[in-house]
């Protein structure tokens, strides 16, 4: 195959997966941007969280919130697990890598709070242990996952949202995951500031 034909190979799923998320997850998205508005609005926060690229995504609309996604308005709260290494190595070398945004939560999350978990492989046994202990304080998870959902899927409850991309390629996922994140800030911010 040529490198042009990669090129177009690339653009060709990427667009098809967006495509298919866009038809199939349009009022879920919409639904997941009003439950995080009504928590805001009760001045409660979220938290994200997600490993390697994940993590990246979640870090994105971390820094959307507390600063500002397209246009200038008031912070909004909005915390990432994955951004203190101290933290984070912290807990992997005393404790145990699973741990690292549970023990996170168990500190910093307050019952009424939403968490974010973003993750492609849908096996990654610390978004697992970050969901448990969500549920454990009265946080609700918004689980952004693709493929089959994984070991996360059953572990989410009814009050849960899954935004299940639609492909098992977990590039595309994560193109998908950044841009449903995209879509998320821009609902809040209209449903909070309007334009």
């Amino acid at each position: 195959m040529s490198l042009q034909n990669r090129i177009i190979n690339h653009f060709t799923n990427s667009i098809q997966t967006q495509q298919d998320t866009m038809s199939n997850l349009g009022e879920l998205i919409e639904f997941a941007s009003q439950r995080l508005v009504a928590t805001l609005l009760n001045d409660k926060k979220i938290v994200t969280c997600g490993n390697g690229r994940s993590g990246a995504v979640a870090q994105l609309l971390s820094s959307a919130m507390l600063n500002q996604y397209e246009r200038d308005r008031p912070s909004l709260p909005a915390i990432a697990l994955t951004t203190d290494t101290t933290t984070l190595t912290a807990i992997a070398n005393d404790y145990h890598f699973d741990d690292i945004f549970a023990k996170q939560l168990r500190a910093l999350g307050q019952s009424g709070d939403i968490l974010i978990a973003y993750t492609d492989g849908n096996n990654s046994a610390n978004i697992a242990k970050a969901i448990t202990t969500a549920h454990d304080k009265d946080i609700t998870v918004i689980a952004l996952t693709g493929n089959n959902g994984g070991m996360i899927a059953p572990l989410l409850n009814e009050i849960d949202i899954e935004i299940r991309v639609p492909s098992n390629t977990s590039v595309h996922i994560q193109e998908v995951h950044t841009l449903i994140t995209h879509c998320l800030c821009d609902l809040i911010d209209h449903q909070l500031f309007g334009g």
